[in-house]
């Protein structure tokens, strides 16, 4: 573990420092949270993949409404069997408002939106909820630092320099509608993280992910039923059902569990390392798997565009140390 550490990137090294001290020399037993982090950051990156291998065959919202469904039950069954206490007053209006902006609204949009454009252009723009937490918070009154407007400024110059292989495409109102539905859910989860910050369920979170996935699932399930949108489940192919078995045991699951795990263990600064980590991930094996366009153009666009996302979270670390 500690031969892992010293090749980590400088800003890791620098919280290596920090972990030693608080955990007075106990480096060892950071171990699981930092493979973790590792978890999330390779497969939450292979989840576009999936997802755009499912979306091929059925709607968009029919697969995020199984995939969280069945994810959703896992949890809850898991938690009844444990007799784990239920949410009480208060906690059901959380949950309710995590299911419609994380489930229903973010995953649900970005599942559809994936339809239309790459898994990893989707990958990438959905990494920049972090710019729309500095624009929320901006509106409700907090003043934007510098190094925010830097790594904004850095991130549309690197999106901008990503779509210069995309212009043809802009013409098509599908790759439009699919860029379009992938921004509005990266909104919806900047809204969702906010919010889990304010408001934060004070009963077991893994329980809480399963209701918010259910309970979405439901939703999802009024609106797509009542716009005539599904397909009997007899006609969706095995490739959309291993589709969602993957999104179900890998994504919704064990990297959920993954992530929350990490959250609880680890420094912020180290458990979001996955959102520079899974753009990557879901680019290089799209053109590996789908063999989606990865120009040198692309490349370039992607470093810049992390490089400005690094600028962006790292003011909005600063302002919570203020």
């Amino acid at each position: 573990m500690k031969l892992f550490l010293e090749y980590l990137p400088e800003e890791l090294i620098k919280m290596k420092a920090k972990i030693q001290n608080a955990f007075s020399g106990k480096i060892e037993a950071i171990g699981l949270p930092i493979l973790a982090v590792c978890w999330v950051s390779f497969f939450w990156g292979t989840t576009w993949l999936a997802s755009k291998e499912g979306v091929k065959h059925m709607p968009g919202l029919q697969l995020a409404t199984i995939r969280q469904f069945l994810g959703g039950i896992l949890y809850i069954v898991y938690f009844i069997l444990k007799k784990e206490p239920w949410p009480k007053g208060k906690q059901w209006r959380t949950i309710l408002i995590l299911a419609v902006l994380n489930f229903a609204l973010s995953n649900g949009l970005s599942t559809w939106g994936v339809k239309y454009i790459s898994s990893g252009l989707g990958a990438i723009i959905s990494a920049i909820f972090p710019i729309w937490i500095i624009v929320i918070n901006f509106f409700h009154g907090e003043r934007i630092a510098k190094l925010a407007i830097t790594g904004i400024l850095i991130c549309f110059g690197g999106i901008c320099i990503i779509f210069i292989d995309h212009l043809g495409d802009f013409f098509k109102p599908d790759f439009q509608f699919g860029i379009i539905l992938t921004i509005v859910s990266t909104i919806t989860w900047a809204f969702g993280i906010l919010h889990t910050k304010k408001k934060a369920a004070s009963f077991n979170p893994y329980f809480s992910l399963g209701l918010q996935m259910f309970i979405s699932s439901i939703i999802l399930l009024v609106i797509t039923e009542a716009s005539g949108t599904n397909i009997p489940l007899s006609e969706i192919p095995s490739e959309s059902w291993f589709s969602i078995g993957y999104l179900v045991v890998i994504g919704s699951v064990l990297t959920f569990i993954a992530f929350i795990y990490s959250l609880q263990h680890l420094p912020t600064e180290i458990s979001s390392i996955y959102v520079y980590i899974n753009p990557i991930v879901a680019m290089v094996l799209g053109a590996i798997i789908f063999g989606e366009s990865l120009t040198s153009a692309i490349a370039v666009g992607v470093v810049v565009t992390l490089i400005g996302l690094y600028l962006v979270n790292k003011s909005i670390r600063k302002t919570k140390v203020k």
